[in-house]
């Protein structure tokens, strides 16, 4: 499996015959310094955990460019067919959807959802984490953007996932610390990768407070460099 982080929560995700992006924002996002249509090629899937603009990003484009189905709730699904991309998979909280060749499984999330237009704000359902399957990798959980939470505890238990990408911008989600907690008290991950930091600057500039609070524990910090994809 490859990684590749595009700044923000925006990764894309190389495995088997599938190509997902989750969270693509990329036009806009300060922190995203490639060519989009080269980053999204061959895109097979979009996985969205959240309907705010800095995560739905440029899903509808690329939906529309390359046919990739859209995976998210049933309000974003909505929402993203009628900007052109006919292609969804909807689900939600407590849910597990089929994805050709991987699963994914719809988590709670502390969070909020929606977006404007046209100067009025639209909801776009609860936010959710995502849970990858794939049977060429381990569980592969994307938390979203969130607060930590006892729950957390049950998407240990239910879904056991061993690769995790933790906002620790701190403001609008976690801090690293608490992410660091959160991860050290209710999972057993392999590798955590952060991620929601230095996109803009009421964000924490960087993940230090994170990886410095895994030090010691059996849960490796990733902080891989944007735009490179990484071997997991």
């Amino acid at each position: 499996m490859k990684l590749t982080w595009f700044g923000h929560s925006a990764f894309r995700l190389d495995i088997g015959a599938s190509v997902i992006l989750i969270d693509p924002f990329l036009t806009g996002n300060p922190s995203f310094k490639g060519d989009a249509q080269a980053a999204t090629a061959g895109a097979t899937h979009i996985l969205i955990t959240h309907g705010h603009d800095d995560h739905v990003g440029d899903a509808a484009e690329i939906a529309r460019r390359t046919g990739a189905q859209i995976v998210s709730n049933y309000e974003i699904c909505m929402f993203l067919m009628e900007q052109g991309g006919q292609n969804i998979n909807p689900g939600n909280t407590g849910g597990t959807v089929p994805c050709g060749d991987f699963t994914v499984s719809f988590t709670q999330a502390l969070h909020s959802s929606g977006t404007t237009k046209d100067g009025k704000s639209i909801y776009l359902g609860n936010p959710n984490g995502l849970v990858i399957r794939h049977k060429d990798a381990p569980a592969i959980y994307h938390m979203g953007d969130t607060e930590l939470f006892g729950d957390m505890a049950l998407i240990h238990e239910l879904h056991a996932p061993k690769i995790a990408m933790v906002p620790v911008g701190d403001r609008f989600t976690m801090s690293g610390a608490t992410a660091a907690l959160a991860v050290k008290r209710y999972f057993a991950l392999e590798v955590a990768i952060p991620c929601h930091y230095a996109t803009f600057g009421l964000l924490a500039p960087n993940p230090d407070d994170f990886v410095a609070g895994l030090a010691g524990s059996k849960t490796k910090a990733l902080v891989p460099k944007l735009g490179e994809a990484v071997t997991l």
